[in-house]
Order: C-alpha cells, then sequence, then structure tokens
C-alpha cells in the first residue's frame, strides 16, 4: 500500500479525534471491564479482542501528535507510530470482532464511550484500505443501486404484486401528502417477504396512510456500517430527498437496528441540518397503534415465547418497552430472555460483522453467549425486530442443532390481527 493511502488514513485518525475521544483516552483507568462486555472477548478468551485495544491506531495518533507527553516521546525517539502493517492487522479487530452494540461503553465505570470511538477508527481504516471486501462490496453497491445487496426497485416491484394478489389490499407507492414514508431492508425484502405483507395488512387494518417511494426505499446505511462518513451522508441524503418529494410527515425506519439509528440519530448530522419530518422505528408506530386502540387482537400465542432486544434499538435508542407491550397483546407465555433490554447480549451480527464472509467462524463463535442465554429460557419460538438479528438468531440455532423458530414481531402482530369482514 502507498504512503498517500496509510496518509490518508493518518489525516482520516487526526480529524476524528475530537474533545470526547481526547477525555476518554485521557479517563480510561485501564480496568478491563469493557473486556467483560464484550461477547467476542468472552467467548473466545482473547485478550487481543479487549475493547479499547481496538482503539489502539487512534490512540496512538492521539497521543503522538495531541498529547504533551506525546511529544515528549517523539523528542526521545520512543513513540509508536502507526504503520500500515499495524492497520494490517487492527483490520480484523475493527471489522470482524466488533458489532458497534455499545454493551462495553455501557459499563465503562468513567463513562468512556468505546462504540463512539470505534466508529471513528473505521473512518481511518477504511482511508488507509483497510476494510473488508466484503463491506467495500456492499458500500459501492448502495452508491450504484441503493441497496447494499445490490436491490431494485423492479425486484421489489414484484413483491408489491406477490402482496397484493395474496391479500386482495393495494400497497401505495409514491403516495403524495400520506402521513408515512415506509422504508425497507434489502435483507428483509429478500429473506422475510412476509415483512412487507404484514406492514400491509397491519395499516390496513388501523386505517393508516402510508407509501412506499420508488426514489428510495432502502433504509440500511452501509456507510455507517463500514465507517465512511461521506457513504453515510449520501445515503441519508437519498432518504431525506425522497420524503420530501412526497410531503409526508413521518418515516418509519423498518426492522433494522442499525438503520434506524443511522436515519434518527445520525442522519442529522451527517447531512447538517433537521429533518422536516419524524423518524420511527416501526415496532414504536405499532406500538402507538395499540395504545390507541387501533390494533384488534384475534387471539394470542399459546407457545413460550421469548424476545431478543436489538442492540441499536434498545441499548442505543431506549426502544425496549414497546416491544413488550406488544408481546403482552399476542402472547399467552412470554418470558424474558435474564440479560434483556439495555443489558442484553448481542446477537454478533451487527456493525456490518454479517456481511464479512472472513469473520464467519468468529461471529458463530460469539452467537455462544446469547445460544446460552436461549438455552436458559427454553422457549418455543424466537421473537426479535432486526432482520439481520433473525437472520444471525437463524443461523446460529441451526449451527448448534436448536430447533426454535424465530419471528419478527411485525409478523407477529399482523398473524393474530381480527381478520376484516
Amino acid at each position: 500500500m502507498s504512503e498517500l493511502t496509510l496518509e490518508r488514513g493518518l489525516a482520516a485518525f487526526r480529524a476524528e479525534i475530537d474533545a470526547p475521544t481526547a477525555a476518554f483516552f485521557s479517563s480510561c483507568v485501564h480496568c478491563g471491564l469493557c473486556a467483560q462486555a464484550c461477547p467476542f472477548y468472552l467467548e473466545t478468551g482473547d485478550p487481543k479482542y479487549t475493547p479499547i485495544l481496538k482503539l489502539e491506531p487512534l490512540r496512538r495518533v492521539w497521543e503522538n501528535e495531541f498529547t504533551l507527553w506525546g511529544r515528549i516521546k517523539g523528542r526521545l525517539g520512543l513513540q509508536q507510530p502507526v504503520t500500515d502493517e499495524m492497520l494490517a492487522e487492527w483490520e480484523e479487530l475493527l471489522y470482524d470482532s466488533c458489532t458497534l452494540c455499545g454493551r462495553c461503553s455501557m459499563v465503562c465505570p468513567v463513562g468512556n464511550d468505546l462504540a463512539y470511538m470505534i466508529r471513528k477508527t473505521r473512518e481511518g481504516m477504511v482511508q488507509s484500505g483497510h476494510a473488508p471486501e466484503g463491506l467495500i462490496s456492499a458500500a459501492s453497491r448502495a452508491i450504484r443501486t441503493g441497496s447494499p445487496m445490490g436491490l431494485q426497485w423492479k425486484t421489489l416491484a414484484v413483491q408489491i404484486q406477490h402482496v397484493e394478489a395474496s391479500s386482495g389490499l393495494t400497497v401505495p407507492v409514491d403516495q403524495e401528502g400520506v402521513e408515512y414514508l415506509v422504508l425497507l431492508s434489502s435483507m428483509e425484502v429478500i429473506n422475510f417477504p412476509e415483512y412487507l405483507a404484514a406492514i400491509t395488512k397491519i395499516f390496513d387494518h388501523a386505517g393508516i396512510s402510508w407509501t412506499l417511494s420508488t426514489q428510495c426505499f432502502e433504509a440500511t446505511n452501509a456507510g455507517v456500517q463500514i465507517g465512511s462518513k461521506d457513504i453515510a451522508a449520501e445515503l441519508v441524503e437519498r432518504m431525506v430527498a425522497a420524503a420530501e418529494a412526497l410531503k409526508v410527515s413521518k418515516v418509519i425506519s423498518p426492522e433494522c437496528g442499525h438503520a434506524y439509528t443511522a436515519i434518527r440519530w445520525e442522519g442529522p448530522n451527517l447531512i447538517g441540518r433537521a429533518y422536516p419530518f419524524r423518524v420511527f422505528h416501526i415496532i414504536e408506530v405499532l406500538d402507538e397503534l395499540r395504545a390507541a386502540g387501533r390494533i384488534k387482537i384475534a387471539d394470542k400465542e399459546d407457545a413460550r415465547l421469548s424476545l431478543h432486544d436489538p442492540c441499536n434499538l434498545a441499548r442505543k435508542s431506549g426502544v425496549i418497552q414497546q416491544q413488550r407491550h406488544l408481546m403482552a397483546l399476542v402472547a399467552e407465555n412470554f418470558v424474558d430472555l435474564k440479560e434483556h433490554g439495555k443489558y442484553q447480549w448481542c446477537c454478533g451480527a451487527g456493525g456490518g460483522v454479517s456481511s464479512n464472509e472472513r469473520a464467519e467462524e468468529l461471529r458463530m463463535r460469539a452467537f455462544k453467549r446469547k445460544k446460552a442465554q436461549i438455552e436458559e429460557v427454553a422457549p418455543d419460538r424466537m421473537v426479535t425486530m432486526c432482520a439481520t438479528c433473525r437472520t444471525q438468531l437463524e443461523e446460529g440455532l441451526e449451527a448448534f442443532n436448536m430447533d426454535i423458530p424465530v419471528i419478527g414481531l411485525t409478523e407477529m402482530i399482523a398473524e393474530h390481527l381480527v381478520e376484516r369482514d
């Protein structure tokens, strides 16, 4: 790799060092509690997966160039430089063994936000050319086609036809002035087409005015995952342009954890302006409809059900009680995992890890923490509200020979609605 590319990476590291980052590095007491919160460390026992160690490239740039001690070390020839070889080694630590789940940030006794800093460190990794091929390809497809999986509108249009034919309902497209613009994720469209059928049925049942957009239907943000603010901002701008063109007052993020945080929390900062609309996760909308009495349930599930909270939804966004209100609506026998809500254990697939083929074995090792949780409560069925989590749960449970079906919460609500006359 050329010196120019390494220099671009170092310049990105410098640009990412802000006041919070400097404060976090200065206040770290090296207690190691972050390791005890990380499933990658706990399930491998390898100290290289300690969260604070993953930040070493950014920490070195901070110390070498932004601290008095670092400058003294430089005068004495004692600095540890960030090299191309180091970044090649750290690529696995920053991408394969971190889902940006934020559990390490939550347990830090001095309040250091490690996930925030890992996101920043990835910016330098991208600029230096050290990012997984799977994420590079996903980001390129997202810019080129609007979807990280290369999904195009014509594919979604076929699915819409199937939904309309099977339900007798209309899936609105490019309807101006409605209340909600509904966004989807490619993973839902390809792996879980029942999601679109479910929201079509629920919104018809509740009398909601909504639409899809041919201009932008994708909610996922490969730029956030790989660590490129430029790509992330461009993808958010596309969504905003579609919402503004249709003059909607609200935008619904799908059952996808990182899409929600990327749009709702990071989006305005990425594009440098406030939205002229509000953003909700689909579960927030469904819970509001429940509270307003607009969801009528015919019956409840008799099976023993448990729930996996997506990290971006529960820990990072505080959406915790809404899904439990909805579970109470449709579940006769619901039992929470021991650690749940903001304390729940990551499934091991978020933050781009699921798009990184190289990380598959490590991803399944990290899943053992979730597997142990599920075994403890022995549910007949698992419920979640993130397509990435759902895929990981399905693959992980199958890999460990656990015959436990997984369903999306939106789909479960649709299954139990009172049928129209």
